[in-house]
């Protein structure tokens, strides 16, 4: 497949995101509006990113369908847990009629989500698990699942005997530990494929480019690299392309925020694997209705991945996750 004209693909792409946007109206059958509004709040890992910025996309949708008013609450910084602790607590002073959480590290957010449970405040775990027995649910992707996508398709650029480092984002968030544990499982099949490096670019663009020099530098045989979530993604991949390595050195990354859609079309990026923050944000809503109906809701909700390359991300269903919608 030749390269696409850039315009062209960002094109199509916004035609498709309002498409997806207009069939995001479809409710849970046997579940409803609420009589009157209840507050919902949302706290995710940090208050800005494409990620972020879509899984709220879809939070207001469903609030809007299910009579919610949500409020959004981050940190600056997806490492500074004591800001979304802090934050935790203060919906649960504020009794809120629910809360999503998405947590910045799963065992330090465990306490304040049992002291909300405590309060009977229903809490929907979001994107990153946390280790609590009182979370009523957790929405989001398989990310055991997803980090072996990711090193299947990197083994298969790098070939079977390869030298590849790891940019992963904060230690201890679920997500994190599970892609790179993922990643790290798929890779030990090959016993030619050797992990050389694992860092962690606390979620940073330009902790991910100073790590990434670093890495390049310190392993000058390195076949590729995987970086684990949207801003490690670009960090990494943007000075791959600063220091001349782009396609010499193999790059799978995570998400599809611009940047890394525009680092794909220019063969710096090989593939990226996708989520569905749109889904995520619009089910977490729902099943916070759900649990405020005091209707049973699943243990899990698996919003899926999926690898997108140059070659396939134009296909129509994969443009629908390019921008997620509901059903």
């Amino acid at each position: 497949m030749t390269r696409l004209d850039r315009k062209t693909i960002v094109g199509v792409l916004l035609i498709c995101l309002a498409a997806a946007l207009s069939a995001c109206t479809g409710e849970e059958p046997g579940l409803h509006a609420l009589d009157k509004p209840r507050n919902v709040d949302m706290i995710v890992k940090m208050d800005h990113g494409d990620f972020w910025k879509t899984v709220k996309m879809g939070a207001e949708v469903a609030a809007k369908e299910y009579n919610v008013t949500i409020t959004f609450k981050a940190p600056r910084s997806e490492n500074d847990i004591d800001e979304q602790i802090r934050l935790v607590d203060e919906s649960i002073q504020n009794q809120a009629d629910a809360i999503i959480l998405s947590a910045s590290d799963y065992m330090k957010l465990a306490q304040v989500t049992d002291r909300a449970a405590y309060y009977k405040i229903p809490v929907i775990s979001m994107d990153s698990e946390v280790a609590s027995a009182r979370v009523k649910s957790f929405v989001g992707t398989n990310n055991y699942e997803a980090g072996q996508k990711a090193a299947e398709r990197l083994i298969k650029l790098t070939g079977e005997n390869a030298r590849i480092g790891v940019m992963n984002f904060v230690q201890g968030a679920k997500n994190a530990d599970e892609r790179e544990e993922g990643f790290m499982d798929y890779a030990a099949r090959f016993p030619g494929v050797e992990i050389v490096d694992v860092e962690y670019c606390q979620s940073d663009e330009a902790e991910a480019r100073r790590l990434t020099r670093k890495m390049i530098a310190k392993h000058p045989e390195l076949s590729g690299i995987v970086a684990l979530n949207e801003v490690a993604s670009i960090g990494t991949a943007e000075e791959i392309q600063k220091l001349g390595y782009g396609e010499k050195i193999k790059l799978v990354t995570f998400d599809s925020p611009a940047k890394v859609m525009e680092l794909l079309q220019e063969g710096v990026v090989q593939g990226t694997v996708i989520q569905n923050p749109f889904n995520n944000g619009y089910l977490a809503v729902q099943l916070a209705v759900q649990a405020l109906e005091g209707i049973e809701v699943p243990e899990r909700v698996d919003t899926r991945s999926k690898l997108i390359d140059l070659d396939n991300m134009l296909w129509p269903e994969n443009q629908k996750l390019l921008f997620p919608f509901v059903k």
